[in-house]
């Protein structure tokens, strides 16, 4: 859903960063890396004590990088599978660490932290099964299938969880981010649940197509 205002940040509002970028030499595969360590940083220095607010703010800053990396590979003419491999790769570590942070926080016990088994349990939830849905869709491809879909894509995940956790650290309502946690992670199991059913069918149907060629 989110995905449709990419071209409109990287485009516009970010266009001034992405000439700047291209001019001092900048490589976009370097932006794609500062922009992992910044919210890898933010989320587990921040998070685990307890700063939620200074954290999605800190992240937030750094997220920017995952929309200025792609536009200056399309304006420098240097798109490559790399580029698209080692983004990829990238933005899975960098939601770990979002969601990892948020665990920390709810494994500790101190007067600003979460201290709730529940909860470490739901984030953890939410960081397996945000994986799990990006393994889906990756290895299907590589057999040939589809497994597109479902209602859980990254840049859903990743907005809503920062947006809500920074709303309930600045109004001090941590039901935000509660009610956040166990929507995506009802989301998160549905899309799982829906890609796996999806390459299922495909996977009948080609397997029924190779015993039809075998009698044939």
């Amino acid at each position: 859903m989110l995905e449709r205002f990419k071209e409109f940040w990287a485009g516009t509002l970010l266009h001034p960063f992405v000439r700047l970028f291209i001019r001092l030499g900048i490589s976009p595969d370097a932006v794609t890396l500062v922009g992992m360590l910044g919210v890898s940083a933010g989320a587990l220095i921040f998070f685990p004590r307890g700063e939620l607010l200074i954290g999605v703010l800190f992240i937030t800053a750094f997220v920017f990088s995952d929309l200025i990396d792609g536009r200056m590979a399309r304006e420098m003419g240097r798109v490559s599978k790399f580029g698209a491999f080692w983004d990829s790769t990238l933005d899975r570590i960098g939601d770990g660490a979002i969601f990892g942070g948020l665990a920390l926080y709810f494994a500790g016990t101190g007067k600003d932290q979460g201290d709730s088994y529940l909860y470490l349990c739901v984030t953890l939830w939410c960081l397996v099964m945000g994986s799990v849905t990006s393994y889906a869709r990756a290895r299907a491809e590589s057999l040939g299938m589809d497994a597109k879909g479902g209602i859980a894509e990254r840049a859903d995940r990743l907005v809503s969880i920062l947006v809500m956790t920074g709303l309930g650290a600045l109004l001090d309502l941590p039901i935000l981010m509660y009610v956040t946690l166990w929507a995506l992670a009802a989301a998160s199991t549905y899309t799982v649940i829906f890609r796996v059913l999806k390459v299922r069918r495909q996977a009948l149907a080609l397997d029924a197509a190779v015993a039809g060629d075998t009698d044939s």
